[in-house]
């Protein structure tokens, strides 16, 4: 992916979302190109992620905490943690949805809100940050909730493209916290990969000992992108 062939912009410094003091800014592709929708799988291998209709990664003066991550389908193995957390939620159904706008959807996304990002800027969403958020006109996104019977407890916001599945967002009920529903959509996504022969899940970014986020390194093997190159997070190539 050239910049003389898509069009890179850069915003203006804004407040940092996981550290106070300090300011944040994004390289973010052209969301005008026509041609977008074919680059996204690729711009997803350079460290690129989704919100809304933006494909941005971090680009912050003089930080490079936020660091992309995903996951290699094919050696991913869940560690015994992850398994007791499927075990758990053996009795959840997976169900694959298009995404939209609905009144169920609305309510556990403004709970789990509510509940997880207290005070943060996104606790009092709208119907319109909803659709922004979460998905627009050309992404190849799909909803995967968790449901028990008909209840709904988790969806998670994922893209599906040739070499793997984008998580993009999760949320849940915040009223079941013993079946860790954010690590079971993840190991569900995994899966889901595996079954059609996709190569990666890719997380969005990983930021070392940030408590909202570490949690990533968790999944092991996991690849971050250092530089130009992927590799393990352990070293290895």
């Amino acid at each position: 992916m050239k910049s003389d062939v898509v069009r890179l912009f850069q915003t203006l410094p804004h407040p940092c979302g996981y550290f106070a003091q300090r300011v944040a800014q994004n390289l973010v592709i052209d969301p005008a190109a026509p041609h977008l929708p074919q680059i996204y799988d690729a711009a997803l291998a350079k460290g690129f992620r989704r919100a809304g209709g933006h494909v941005y990664r971090p680009q912050c003066p003089g930080c490079h905490a936020c660091i992309p991550a995903r996951i290699a389908v094919a050696e991913f193995a869940p560690d015994r943690s992850q398994r007791r957390c499927l075990a758990r939620n053996r009795d959840l159904e997976l169900r694959i949805a298009a995404p939209a706008f609905s009144d169920e959807y609305f309510d556990l996304y403004r709970r789990y809100l509510g509940a997880r990002h207290r005070d943060g800027g996104m606790d009092d969403p709208d119907s319109a940050d909803f659709e922004r958020f979460l998905f627009t006109t050309w992404s190849p996104t799909k909803f995967l909730e968790l449901r028990l019977r008909e209840r709904l407890l988790a969806v998670a916001v994922t893209d599906f493209t040739a070499s793997g599945l984008s998580a993009v967002y999760t949320f849940f009920d915040p009223d079941e916290p013993a079946r860790s529903l954010g690590t079971c959509a993840i190991l569900h996504q995994v899966e889901l990969a595996r079954a059609r022969g996709m190569d990666y899940v890719y997380l969005g970014f990983w930021i070392a000992r940030h408590p909202k986020m570490d949690y990533k390194a968790r999944f092991a093997p996991l690849e971050v992108l250092d530089g130009g190159d992927w590799r393990r997070l352990d070293g290895t190539a």
